[in-house]
Formats: structure tokens, sequence, C-alpha cells
């Protein structure tokens, strides 16, 4: 047991946030969970209704999730779990060794039950400010959540002896700088946006326009899924990757409408988008599959603490406060 035990705000109701709040009430400390949605799971709740107007612009996005309804998981559940909390097929559950993503909020949802963790989230409570108290050993966390039988919000504060900064930083999206693309006519996505590919087919949707011809950015995990899922019903799909050689612009096997090419070298007025190596396609949509840059917790205050990162944009464990 500790020598004393410290009330600890911890940010977030995901993956980390969950297992923060079992581990410090398990050496003895007084976990509080605020989390700003109406459910644990984080980033692993599907939100159907996403917001196809995204743009290229650096905004950090208010939904909990960034799930397409097709995704999988791209690691089998065996590393996926915790170690003392196994992450089994369920019998009504997805069996699959790389299961989709409504199993792995199952499996989220059933850690907080086993654990008796429900109690400590305060669901649909935002943490809109977190500064260091004068005194140096304390930190006044402020936050925001509708009042009792109003839809208005009220916001309160309280003082606690830590903070666990638990939000991830899958918020704010990554877009490439497309030499000419202010002046493109056609329509820019981020795949935060992406749910299903319906959308892309002219005839399933009378109110989205007819888009036939889509060029996705990112050869990672999502710029390839999506890709795929695209090509069911898009007229074709093309493929920019940074990785690929500058000479790069071929059919990938297996695919009557896709294709690979290197990097976009430029976009034009009249609709085309030209690849390093020359070629071009006039394009409907760009799709941004380009990731996302590092957000940290941004409620964050602390005057003569600011926070401090290094390392890559995947290195959000290395946050930390530190001295100026």
């Amino acid at each position: 047991m500790p020598s004393r035990s410290l009330r600890v705000a911890v940010i977030g109701a995901g993956a980390a946030g969950l297992v923060a709040a079992r581990e410090l009430r398990r050496e003895g400390h007084a976990p509080v969970v605020f989390e700003r949605t109406d459910g644990v799971g984080g980033t692993w709740v599907y939100e159907a209704d996403a917001d196809a107007s995204a743009s290229p612009e650096p905004l950090v996005t208010q939904r909990r999730s960034n799930l397409d309804a097709s995704l999988r998981t791209n690691l089998p559940r065996e590393c996926m779990g915790f170690l003392d909390f196994p992450f089994v097929a369920g019998p009504d559950g997805d069996t699959r060794r790389f299961p989709g993503h409504a199993e792995v909020l199952r499996y989220l949802q059933s850690f907080a039950r086993r654990f008796d963790l429900d109690g400590l989230v305060r669901l649909e409570t935002e943490v809109v400010r977190v500064s260091r108290e004068t005194s140096g050993t304390s930190w006044r966390v402020r936050y925001s959540r509708k009042a009792s039988g109003s839809e208005k919000r009220e916001t309160d504060e309280e003082v606690f002896d830590a903070v666990v900064i638990c939000n991830g930083h899958y918020s704010q999206p990554h877009f490439a700088d497309v030499a000419g693309v202010d002046a493109w006519p056609g329509k820019q996505l981020h795949s935060t946006s992406y749910r299903v590919p319906e959308p892309f087919h002219g005839q399933v949707r009378p109110s989205f326009r007819v888009f036939l011809v889509v060029v996705v950015i990112g050869c990672g995990p999502s710029g390839t899924d999506i890709s795929r899922d695209i090509a069911g019903v898009a007229k074709e799909v093309h493929l920019a990757s940074r990785w690929s050689l500058s000479a790069t612009s071929e059919k990938l096997p297996g695919h009557a409408n896709m294709w690979l090419h290197s990097e976009i070298d430029r976009a034009q007025e009249d609709g085309s988008v030209v690849f390093h190596d020359g070629s071009r396609v006039k394009a409907d949509v760009i799709m941004h599959c380009t990731g996302w840059s590092l957000f940290h917790c941004s409620s964050c205050r602390a005057t003569g603490w600011p926070a401090f990162c290094r390392g890559d944009s995947s290195s959000h464990l290395r946050m930390r406060w530190c001295e100026t």
C-alpha cells in the first residue's frame, strides 16, 4: 500500500483509462475517470454518422471514434488483451482471430464490468482545463457536464493529487500537402470520415454526387483497407504511396479497377491528379489516409509546467510535464 492514498483524475475511459484506473485502485489510490461521451470504450465505439464534409483544416474532431464499418483488428486477439484478462471469444461474439471493432468494444466493456470500474467513470463529463495549483502539490481540474434535467451544461472544479491523461491522439487528422489542391475542383476527405463505401457509388444514395474515380493517399492499414472497400463500388481507385518508386504506375493484382502509384506531384484545376512519374487521372475524390497529428490534452494549461513531447508523432507515451 502507498504511504498515502492519492486522489487521481484519469481523463478518458478507453483502454488506457480503464486499465489506469484499475491499477491505481489496486495500489490503494482513489481514481476518478472523466469521459466526455456516454459510454466506455474510447475509439472502439462505432459512430455511423460520420461528418462527410471533413476538410483539411487544423481542427480537432469532436467524434469519439474514427472506425469504418468493416474495420477488423490488424493484430490477433491474443496480442490485444490485458495479461490477466485474456481477449477470448464469447459464445455470442465474433470468434475470428482478427475480430471486428464491435468485439473489441465488447471486450473493453467486459473488462470494466469484471473489475467494477463503471462506478469510477463520470460519463458525459468533459475536462476543459487542467492547471497546477500554486502550492505545486496538486492539480485543479475544471470540467463541464449536462445539468440535471436539462440540455444545458454546467461547469465545476475539483482538486486532485495527480492527473493521468488517457485521451489518445487520434483526434486531429493530418492532411497531405498537395501542390495545387486549393484550385482542384474535387472533394477531399480524411479517413476519419469514412464509414461505408456506398456513397462512392452514384446509384445507392441519390443525395450523393456520383463519385467515380477516387485517389487514396497513403498505403498504410487505413489506405489499403479503404481502397479495397471502395473498389467494390467506384469506377477506379488509385492508391498513391510515398514508399513506391517514382516511376510506379501499375494495376494491382486481383483488382480490375485498382492502381498503385508513386506520390502525388500536384493537383490541377481541370480535375487531374498528377503523380511523380508523370501519369495522371481525372479524379472526383482525394481520400487522405495520412494518419494524425500528435494531439495532446488541449485542456492542460499550467503556468511554468508546459506540455512537452519529443520523438515522432506516434510517441504519445513520451509526453510528460517538465519544468522550463
